[in-house]
């Protein structure tokens, strides 16, 4: 439903019959903002510092001050400025046009900072529409739908943070992701409102910080008319949303999270938009940002509409997006929503309701080509930055570089794994032995792209429950395998994200308009799950084992994958020359196994460095004992072997005694650095 604001002029009840206008079509004198090269730039679809260019900008023109106006629109007859400069009045400051692609321009002296603007557009048929400025920069609180005059004063205090980032590579670094929607993280009590921008900044550093994650990845903070899409539905891109305050507040909030270490990660979403007639919705009277065609133009899952990738301009708004949030703002990394829609064009559509490409096929070519150059644009600026596709189908090479054939994303959500994982773990225990492959056939695959593990906001909404309650049996073990759950993802190769409550065990599923069940950490079991999260992250970071080669195959090697009728896993993790390895041992049922004999690639004691069974995480307390590598004769195809207790419904931690120079260690990376398979022998009897 298109929404109007009280500040905008009324409907006029004959807006349906033609206008006149007094602009005058001909060149803007001496543009401070769009020259020559601009334009070029622009009608290419590669100016990278657009929105410095296009939108309203204060400044001082011929001895004046005031605000600049400028805006893309190639097929309206005729644009004026209106706002509270002008009392809403289009005759006051009509605009004109020069070049092609057609951008209209002016100055209004005397408009200021903090003042309300929308542009009045007439159409080729002569009718008129109200518009908000695609490249506003700030806008009203919602349900308002105007744009403000905003200049940015902040002074980062980053520079150590920045510097650091642009210098490293994320594929090789511990990553473990906080995934947040900011308006239901906390509430204020008084009146159960959302914390601004900055009123949040403090305390979620200091938990984020004490929970030990790298990063907050937050939903979409672009302006959106409708807070139940969750950001999702875009109006304003350029604009973050005034629910939680102005654009120097979220600067602060990311200034703050940046100096005590810790990333930011933003949902951006090039998919769609929103059909609200005051946004980009046929912005001139025409479909400007979108396809014509509804079979191209319309998303049938959502009702939004579908940017038109051909337009270079308007892949160059985009294009330019990604670079503002990244340069304007500082984030470190863009999670891209809904890239498999982008992909297909029958995503979602039965036959007769797509158009095929120019080869007959079903791949968007066009969305194809802007994602690459997206990626190649990004990363060519900021090389420490993530970009991360949400892509949930078996698109090859999402997450390699353009130049190999990839769509040049550093990372990819690993959808599958989420799927197998989640149905793995919500299955009885007494029916495990059955899917057993559902937590093997990830490794089939892990290095196939550089993954992302999340479990996030999308798998506790919409009647799925929250993680806690997919959890089978009763209270204590529904506990224990979520646990289990989160240590087991913790060892898994890929960078893990969860979303925000999953952390101390939500009981019931995420509502955006409450904030999270914090009093549920007065409970002995929802600690215990909040304080084993955070011993991951912690343990995780003390063993680079975990993180170090994750994204190659020689990072890892099976001890047994094939003990499903005791629903036991056993595995190893390798770090570079002088780590020591990681053995992670999974027990999915709900009986401890002692006497249980496993392989291992050294001598020697192996150190207990997590136990999620440990009392003090809310478990039964069972201890694997002293764990000794001895032999040989060794065991699962390994020079040693051990005896040890798997708890039950748990994961232990162990780390190897001795440094990656030990010959059996060594002659292991050397047959997976080689490419040959490793090799397997007997597994032994299961316990």
């Amino acid at each position: 439903m298109a929404r109007t604001d009280k500040a905008s002029p009324p409907k006029d009840p004959e807006e349906s019959q033609a206008v006149k206008t007094k602009t005058e079509t001909k060149k803007t004198p001496e543009s401070p903002l769009v020259g020559d090269l601009d334009i070029h730039l622009f009608s290419e679809g590669r100016h990278e510092s657009l929105w410095k260019h296009l939108g309203a900008h204060p400044i001082e023109y011929q001895g004046e001050k005031g605000t600049w106006f400028s805006v893309w629109a190639p097929n309206a007859r005729a644009i004026s400025v209106i706002g509270e400069f002008n009392g809403w009045d289009p005759a006051e400051n009509p605009m004109t046009h020069y070049g092609s692609p057609k951008i209209w321009e002016t100055f209004v002296p005397g408009a200021r900072e903090g003042q309300r603007y929308k542009f009045e557009i007439v159409r080729v048929d002569g009718l008129k529409v109200y518009k908000i400025d695609p490249f506003a920069i700030a806008t009203e609180m919602p349900p308002e739908t105007v744009g403000r005059i905003y200049q940015s004063r902040y002074k980062w205090d980053d520079s150590k943070w920045m510097d650091v980032r642009n210098r490293s590579d994320p594929h090789d670094a511990r990553i473990s992701i906080y995934e947040c929607h900011l308006g239901s993280w906390r509430r204020k009590a008084e009146d159960g409102s959302s914390l601004s921008y900055r009123e949040v900044a403090e305390p979620l550093a200091d938990y984020v910080s004490e929970m030990g994650f790298t990063h907050v990845e937050f939903l979409p903070l672009a302006e959106h008319p409708f807070g139940g899409s969750w950001g999702y539905q875009v109006s304003a891109y350029y604009a973050p949303t005034a629910r939680f305050g102005e654009p120097d507040d979220l600067r602060y909030l990311i200034d703050t999270l940046h100096q005590r270490g810790i990333g930011v990660i933003l949902d951006w979403v090039p998919a769609h938009f929103p059909g609200d007639e005051f946004a980009l919705s046929r912005f001139d009277g025409t479909a400007l940002y979108e396809h014509l065609d509804p079979r191209q133009g319309v998303h049938p899952d959502w009702d939004t509409l579908v940017f038109n990738l051909g337009r270079a301009e308007v892949r160059n708004f985009l294009m330019a997006n990604a670079l503002y949030w990244l340069e304007e703002f500082h984030v470190d990394g863009l999670r891209v929503d809904a890239v498999a829609s982008m992909l297909y064009l029958d995503y979602s559509r039965k036959a007769g309701q797509w158009i095929p490409n120019k080869y007959g096929g079903r791949e968007n070519l066009e969305a194809i080509d802007f994602l690459k150059e997206v990626n190649t644009v990004v990363y060519g600026n900021h090389p420490g930055v993530m970009m991360i596709a949400e892509e949930s189908t078996a698109w090859p090479s999402v997450s390699r570089p353009t130049h190999l054939g990839g769509l040049g994303f550093g990372f990819k959500w690993s959808m599958g794994w989420m799927n197998d994982t989640l149905s793995y773990f919500s299955t009885s225990t007494i029916h495990r032995k059955y899917h057993h492959q559902k937590l093997t056939f990830g490794l089939m695959y892990a290095w196939s792209e550089s993954f992302v593990l999340p479990v996030s906001h999308d798998e506790v909404v919409h009647g799925k429950g929250s993680l806690l309650r997919k959890m089978p049996g009763d209270p204590w073990k529904q506990f224990a395998n979520l646990r289990a759950l989160f240590a087991w993802m913790w060892a898994h190769p890929g960078k893990q994200l969860i979303f925000m409550g999953g952390e101390f065990g939500q009981e019931w599923e995420w509502d955006h308009d409450a904030e999270l069940s914090w009093p549920l950490l007065e409970d002995d079991s929802h600690r215990g799950v909040r304080d084993l999260v955070a011993a991951l992250n912690r343990v995780q970071q003390e063993n680079p084992a975990f993180w170090e080669l994750d994204t190659e195959p020689r990072g890892f090697h099976w001890i047994d994958a094939n003990d499903s009728e005791g629903n036991v896993l056993t595995f190893l993790r390798f770090g570079k020359e002088g780590t020591p390895p990681v053995a992670c041992l999974a027990n999915f049922s709900p009986v401890p196994r002692p006497s249980y004999r496993i392989g291992l690639p050294m001598a020697g004691k192996w150190e207990e460095i997590l136990n999620t069974d440990a009392t003090w995480y809310g478990g039964s307390g069972v201890s694997p004992g002293e764990v000794i590598g001895q032999g040989p004769p060794g065991w699962h195809g390994l020079d040693f072997t051990a005896e040890l207790t798997l708890p039950p419904l748990s994961v232990v931690w162990l780390r190897g005694p001795v440094s990656a120079s030990e010959p059996q260690k060594a002659s292991l990376l050397e047959e997976m650095d080689s490419g040959r398979p490793v090799s397997q022998k007997s597994t032994g009897p299961a316990a």
